[in-house]
């Protein structure tokens, strides 16, 4: 069996500039269960004329090798007409399961040959060199989920939707958003200019920034001079559970009246992580449902013990708050343990598997499932909607005070018990 790894994509996926992949924020996660089946098959060498009827997952050989008589035919089209000879065949092989997969109609479901996978399989948790931030590769540029604080991609002022049209001053337009991602990366010290189209700008601007090498950041915790304790959260990693119930017992043993979960800019991580994470706030009841394409579901429940399930909790977002973040999130909102204070979350709401392709030839990432929140809501492209909306404005958002946490930390204070 195939090793299968299980992903939320996306900003998925949201991605890291310093690795190649994470919804969607998007991570990859090798010990998350595995499909319940992969269906593996070989294509034959064809005989007669194509048919034009769809073919079922258990087609017989011979439809088999009528459907791919075309593709045969024309691959012997390019070896006998082309110009430039000779023509590489491996290169011939993966273009035709990246034009497979682009006619699914679905973002999410991609090819990465082996160099890309090569990458794309780093963990979430380490040290890398890049600009620090976490992106969208799906979409027709790549567009910045969110940088990471610290990080050159935060102090060169990227934000949320930010769009890289052009990387040291070449056209991106048409290129595939993982080799973008690579365009980007490099060693520590070295420059990049990226030219960025931002909402609300009529023109491109141009920003350099000093590539670095990226730690990637987990939790912090303190508690607030107004009484309230207060967590962020970076990513959705391996290390990360651990991480925030640490986190969680320096800042509950003070005894805060409230909690605030900052998931502003956390482009998501692991799906089990999301699980684990939500059961630290949530009692009982479910997370979330996965709903796969043959009509099954599979249904994850709040896991018993969190360390924070009774304390009143705000949750921050924004649109750089994408998957495992909007997971958490969402069941918090549908549950009723909490409110969600900030801007509209980015909108994840589907997994995806990357299957290794055999022989080392890369991997394919295919959509197999949407979640949904506790209450069935899908918030792919929709985003998560707060309860206390707080937009900022240009000023703000270069201005030292944070007025998303001044609402969250008011909004805590109308729910807590008089005189608390």
């Amino acid at each position: 069996m195939r090793k299968v790894l299980r992903l939320l994509a996306g900003a998925s996926i949201a991605l890291l500039f310093a690795v190649i992949f994470f919804s969607g924020g998007v991570a990859t996660g090798a010990s998350v269960p595995a499909l319940q089946s992969v269906v593996q098959s070989v294509l034959p060498q064809p005989a007669a004329s194509p048919s034009p009827a769809p073919l079922a997952a258990n087609a017989s050989p011979q439809a088999l090798r009528e459907t791919f008589a075309p593709f045969w035919e024309a691959r012997q089209i390019i070896h006998d007409e082309f110009v430039d000879q000779p023509v590489d065949d491996d290169s011939l092989m993966r273009g035709a399961i990246r034009g497979m997969l682009e006619a699914l109609g679905d973002q999410h479901s991609t090819y990465m040959d082996p160099n890309e996978y090569e990458q794309a399989t780093i963990e979430l948790n380490g040290r890398y060199e890049g600009i620090g931030a976490w992106v969208d590769p799906d979409g027709e540029y790549l567009a910045i989920v969110s940088p990471m604080p610290g990080s050159p991609a935060e102090r060169a002022g990227l934000r949320p939707g930010d769009v890289v049209i052009a990387v040291d001053g070449e056209d991106m337009t048409g290129m595939d958003g993982s080799l973008v991602i690579r365009r980007i990366m490099g060693p520590a010290g070295s420059t990049v200019r990226l030219t960025i189209l931002r909402e609300g700008k009529t023109d491109p601007f141009e920003v350099s920034l000093q590539r670095a090498s990226i730690t990637v950041p987990s939790v912090e915790g303190r508690v607030l001079e107004e009484g309230i304790g207060y967590i962020q959260m970076y990513t959705f990693g391996e290390e990360t559970t651990d991480d925030l119930r640490r986190a969680l017992q320096e800042v509950l043993a003070q005894n805060p009246r409230g909690l605030i979960l900052d998931l502003r800019g956390n482009g998501g991580g692991y799906l089990s992580t999301a699980v684990e994470v939500s059961s630290e706030f949530i009692q009982e009841g479910v997370v979330l449902t996965e709903r796969f394409g043959d009509g099954t579901e599979q249904v994850y429940r709040a896991r018993s013990g969190g360390t924070a399930t009774e304390i009143p909790l705000a949750i921050l977002i924004n649109g750089g708050t994408a998957s495992a973040s909007e997971i958490v999130a969402g069941a918090v909102q549908d549950l009723g343990r909490g409110i969600l204070v900030g801007t509209t979350s980015y909108g994840k709401g589907s997994v995806q598997n990357w299957i290794p392709l055999e022989n080392n030839q890369g991997a394919v990432r295919v959509t197999v499932a949407r979640w949904y929140t506790p209450r069935g809501r899908l918030i792919a492209e929709a985003g998560l909607e707060p309860d206390v909306v707080v937009e900022l404005t240009e000023a703000e958002l270069q201005g030292e005070r944070d007025l998303q946490l001044e609402a969250a930390i008011e909004a805590l204070r109308n729910t807590l018990p008089a005189g608390g």
